[in-house]
């Protein structure tokens, strides 16, 4: 593949994105709390998730050890960085969580894995054959350390917020209760803001278009789930917070 079909390519997916926003506004995803049977054959949640999820490192690890140019100290961090984050999202995260009896239908899962090989061949072809190779000066370039600190903040949020979901539920439960604490007394997903954040850190660090589509992407898949779930509380609890936001606090 040339670099200039690649970009080519690169300018569709981003373009596809901003095209897919709108229509994913109007569509809730179903699954979760807001699973139904209208959507085809149904698996566990739990197993949907580690399926969906787990193909990210094996994708991206292909695309990234095929490619042609060097790889430096700068190319693993930003490769490991993906990995670890999906490691963690596939294989331990669904385990922690207390959603036995949750199902998911198939066609979200083949479409989060449609999704993943895109993005990890957009991110991974990148990393492998292109750029994101600096020398190590680059681990104290202002754009790096900003990235940085806006990433594990992003992943900070993200993991408390989790934390305090699953901590929600005693064993054996399954039903859902208000979240109190934290930013959850500013927002009702401060779970998928920390993600958003997490991946807007992610771009910032490398500071490539390629890389930045994730963050693009992420904001279009998690953001319409948030405005999905604050309508969501709002309607199965008549005693929610009415000054809570979706998901950006004091804003949106």
């Amino acid at each position: 593949m040339t670099i200039q079909l690649y970009y080519y390519l690169l300018y569709a997916w981003i373009a596809l994105a901003l095209i897919a926003f709108p229509f994913l506004l109007r569509q809730t995803a179903p699954y979760g709390r807001h699973a139904n049977s209208n959507w085809g054959p149904i698996i566990s949640n739990q197993l949907g998730w580690m399926i969906q999820e787990g193909v990210a490192p094996f994708f991206i690890s292909f695309w990234f050890f095929t490619g042609t140019i060097e790889k430096t100290n700068t190319s693993y961090f930003f490769y490991g960085l993906y990995v670890l984050h999906y490691i963690y999202r596939s294989y331990i995260f669904p385990f922690r969580t207390q959603t036995k009896g949750k199902q998911i239908p198939l066609i979200i899962v083949g479409s989060a894995v449609f999704f993943n090989f895109c993005n990890t061949f957009f991110l991974g072809y990148y990393l492998g054959n292109i750029g994101g190779n600096f020398d190590n000066s680059y681990f104290t370039n202002p754009l790096f350390v900003v990235g940085l600190v806006v990433f594990f903040i992003g992943v900070y949020i993200n993991v408390k917020s989790d934390n305090m979901l699953i901590a929600l539920r005693k064993p054996g439960e399954t039903g859902y209760k208000i979240p109190t604490g934290f930013l959850f007394d500013k927002i009702s997903c401060p779970n998928l803001f920390g993600e958003m954040i997490e991946w807007l850190g992610y771009g910032i660090m490398n500071g490539s278009l390629a890389v930045f589509s994730f963050p693009i992407w992420t904001v279009v898949n998690l953001l319409p789930r948030a405005l999905d779930h604050h309508r969501w509380y709002h309607s199965k609890f008549s005693n929610y917070p009415k000054e809570r936001k979706a998901v950006i606090p004091f804003v949106l």
